[in-house]
């Protein structure tokens, strides 16, 4: 029999795993390893566990360490599996094993750890909440101020209908605003707390596990002690909304590419956002609104690596839910925020060529529609009868490369061969029939472009915003004031 007179940890999984894992920790979660620390420490006191003159030498002494320790300048050396150990020992090294031993009582690294990324992650998810909502703002004030701009519409890839600029953005913000208030659900799921869970089934102790989500920030204990080191659906739920807000917006970024080509040209992008070409000095290059798009399906891809790891896992605890995939997916929060940030920009800055809406409006003949719906009103037709009406003038002015405004005689002609008479349509009363001005002032229902609609969906997309953002600040007032309590409370056992 082979004897194994190897000592842990082999080289090359220290090199390889617990070297990066500990530099994770010391980037990441030292804070809220010492948060922990901080409130296990006051519950263990006030429950009776740890008596008070223990406490307050257990808690002078941690004091001591975490003030002594310069993170940046601590290396993995293996002689500590990871930081919480490193802590440990300093801790045992000021006042001896049995009692510095006593802070890790009814709790394990299993509950602790799923606490500390989750503490990561409400941060995270906070700070780019706060960046989505911006865009939100950005969004719904250049569409108040582009209410009235028309646009060319386009559905699969050719022009559709006139709208606006405004009706256009507020699509894309009704979309934002349900991609953040997805967000938002997914990030509830962040704010119950597994400590007390201990390793699998809580603990002989009797520990009180309101106390610490309270001393944490967490709105309450997560109930079912496996399931807070067993289940991940904190993970894959709020790395999937992320995912499709970024989905979502590229999409928007996708038709700013377009609009911006020069054969369409009805999107300026200022200079500010424009690189001339290094050896063609005519070309204005939109080169940010590449760099969303991609920004945007990176960041869903980083997304999507941490949602796939989870896939076939077992419901435990377990390594492909901890350490190292949690630090890979604050690459998605990184980033996101670029790309909110710089859309934020984008959206502020860019403006609408109206010359060259009109050209492609006049040409593409998108008015179109509103002709076939004015002669249902006022000539009688059928529906079906006025859009072959409709359709053979486009045809006929499309050939002589007229724009629709241009083509009562066609009109006229079209008209008498698909009714059996002459229309009583004038030249001004058809001219007026196919102005974009008209086809979006006759779409006045609810959510169409017309002034009165869209101001009534602005008053809408505010509230929604508005309690979006109150949600958001009650969450981190909530944290902020547990952050207050936590101190008081462990400042006063040091003074016990």
């Amino acid at each position: 029999m082979t004897q194994d007179s190897s000592t842990f940890p082999d080289p090359v999984y220290a090199d390889t795993v617990l070297a990066p894992l500990f530099d994770g920790v010391k980037a990441h979660y030292a804070g809220h390893i010492a948060a922990i620390n901080h409130a296990h420490l006051v519950m263990l006191v006030e429950t009776g566990i740890v008596g008070r003159d223990e406490g307050a030498r257990i808690a002078t002494a941690l004091s001591e360490v975490e003030d002594g320790l310069d993170l940046s300048a601590l290396r993995y050396t293996g002689e500590f599996e990871d930081y919480f150990f490193l802590v440990e020992a300093e801790l045992k090294a000021r006042i001896g094993a049995d009692l510095g031993g006593m802070l890790h009582t009814a709790r394990s690294r299993n509950d602790m750890d799923h606490t500390v990324f989750k503490m990561a992650l409400q941060r995270r998810t906070a700070a780019l909440m706060a960046e989505g909502l911006a865009l939100a703002e950005t969004l719904l004030a250049k569409a108040r101020a582009e209410r009235d701009t028309l646009i060319v519409a386009y559905t699969h890839g050719q022009p559709a209908q006139p709208t606006t600029f405004g009706h256009y953005l507020s699509a894309a913000l009704e979309v934002l605003i349900r991609d953040l208030t997805r967000l938002h659900a997914a990030a509830r799921a962040l704010d119950h707390c597994p400590m007390g869970a201990a390793a699998i089934t809580t603990t002989g102790f009797p520990i009180d596990r309101d106390r610490m989500a309270d001393l944490l920030g967490f709105t309450a204990p997560l109930l079912n002690s496996y399931g807070c080191i067993a289940s991940v659906d904190y993970v894959t739920g709020l790395y999937s909304a992320i995912k499709l807000t970024f989905l979502h917006l590229g999409r928007l970024v996708q038709d700013m590419a377009f609009w911006s080509a020069f054969e369409v040209g009805q999107l300026y992008v200022p200079n500010a956002l424009v690189q001339i070409s290094s050896i063609m000095p005519q070309k204005r290059n939109p080169v940010p609104i590449e760099h969303l798009r991609h920004l945007a399906s990176m960041a869903a891809g980083q997304c999507d690596a941490v949602v796939n790891t989870m896939h076939n896992t077992p419901f435990t605890d377990m390594n492909d839910s901890e350490g190292e995939v949690q630090q890979a997916g604050y690459a998605a929060f990184a980033t996101g925020t670029r790309v909110l940030r710089l859309l934020t920009s984008l959206i502020g800055g860019v403006s609408i060529n109206a010359a060259r809406v009109r050209a492609n409006a006049a040409a593409a003949c998108v008015t179109v529609t509103e002709l076939a719906d004015t002669l249902v009103r006022t000539e009688g037709l059928s529906f079906r009868l006025a859009h072959e009406v409709a359709a053979a003038t486009a045809r006929a002015v499309i050939a002589r490369g007229q724009g629709l405004g241009e083509g009562h005689d066609a009109f006229a002609a079209a008209f008498a061969e698909v009714a059996g008479r002459p229309s009583t349509l004038s030249p001004a009363a058809f001219a007026e029939a196919v102005a974009p001005e008209t086809f979006v002032a006759r779409r006045n229902r609810k959510g169409g472009p017309a002034p009165a609609a869209l101001d009534a969906a602005f008053a809408i997309y505010a509230d929604e915003i508005g309690a979006l953002g109150a949600d958001l600040a009650a969450g981190n007032t909530r944290r902020a004031d547990a952050d207050t309590r936590r101190a008081r409370a462990f400042a006063a056992l040091k003074g016990a």
